[in-house]
């Protein structure tokens, strides 16, 4: 019998995979994932460029799915898995849906939450940064040198 092994490194593997559908469609290569009670709920990765919308990101294309397949708003026992730090828009959404846990990958120094303050979420939602830092940042590099190409 095969013993399977939950860790954030394991989930944020999985949201690489949804990074790289976003690199692959010419979108910003983020990816996300909703984890609830060790299952993923929610996958998503970038679709600004599909949708033509500039709030389709994946951390909000994840809440909502996740949020859909629990027929309810809050996702306080969820962690949400993300390969870029999230933006102010994002923060606000996962404050909004009481999201217990956020791990996020690469920081984003340009448009992240942080360079405002870390309470634009949930007093009680658990942060860990740093996740697979350095692939998340080496596909977001690769996708704009190969924009600027």
């Amino acid at each position: 019998m095969e013993l399977t092994v939950f860790s954030d490194e394991s989930f944020m593997r999985e949201a690489l995979k949804e990074a790289q559908k976003a690199y692959d469609a010419d979108e910003v290569p983020v990816g996300a994932i909703v984890v609830c009670q060790n299952k993923i709920i929610a996958r998503a990765h970038n679709l600004t460029e599909r949708l033509n919308d500039v709030t389709a990101h994946a951390e909000m294309q994840a809440i909502t799915s996740a949020a859909n397949f629990l027929n309810g708003k809050y996702l306080n026992e969820c962690t949400l898995y993300v390969t870029l730090e999230p933006c102010v828009m994002c923060a606000g959404a996962i404050a909004w849906a009481q999201l217990g846990k956020i791990v996020y990958g690469a920081a984003d120094t340009k448009r992240g939450y942080n360079l405002i303050t870390n309470s634009l979420l949930h007093p009680k939602t658990e942060i860990l940064s740093g996740v697979l830092a350095d692939e998340s940042t080496a596909l977001l590099k690769s996708f704009f040198q190969r924009k600027r190409e």
